[in-house]
């Protein structure tokens, strides 16, 4: 049961309303995360609009990777509602089946470049808690990326530490779509299951 429950979107008010829709491209659906947030609804706007400026394609990082990202974030922080989340998004944003399938052994896939093993370690280093970024990480990751690059891989981390702390905390219910990815690519792999988000 969440700590409270999501509004529905007939309780926004237009604007916000409107603003949302934004998450029926990249996830198919208004996310119950955001529709708790919207009970305060200039935190609702905050997010979406930080949301859509550190997922946007800035030419360093593509669109893609960006969710692969933000699920080995909300691995690391063990959200299994944010891992639903991106494992759907990175498969709306063009995932292939074999990143989809190994994503969580990146560092064993074949399927990842070395620029991309190293901002995955990153990623997992940068969520957890304390935070794992050495000099190592961080001299890994300087030789595959630009400082422009870093600052987006960083912003991406950064955002899903609110959520995976967010849905944790609220034990955010989880919609039907991200439920059913979940159990079909991260189930049986990783263990995955809707836990608290049920």
């Amino acid at each position: 049961m969440p700590l409270i429950p999501p509004l529905s979107e007939d309780d926004l008010d237009p604007e916000l309303h409107d603003l949302v829709q934004f998450f029926q491209v990249t996830l198919g659906g208004v996310p119950n995360s955001v529709l708790t947030m919207a009970r305060r609804p200039p935190m609702a706007r905050a997010f979406v609009e930080l949301n859509k400026a550190v997922m946007t394609d800035y030419g360093a990082v593509t669109l893609e990777f960006k969710r692969l990202v933000g699920y080995v974030s909300s691995l690391s922080s063990g959200c299994l509602y944010c891992q639903a989340h991106m494992i759907l998004a990175s498969e709306r944003f063009g995932a292939s089946e074999e990143r989809l399938n190994s994503v969580w052994e990146f560092e064993k896939s074949p399927h990842f470049t070395e620029a991309e093993k190293a901002a995955l370690a990153f990623a997992l280093a940068a969520s957890t808690v304390p935070n794992a970024v050495d000099a190592a990480v961080a001299e890994r990751l300087r030789a595959h990326w630009s400082e422009d690059a870093i600052a987006e891989l960083t912003g991406v981390v950064s955002l899903f530490g609110w959520l995976n702390r967010w849905n944790d905390t609220m034990g955010t219910p989880l919609e039907e779509l991200p439920v059913s990815r979940g159990e079909m690519r991260l189930k049986d792999a990783t263990g995955w299951s809707k836990g608290k988000h049920g």
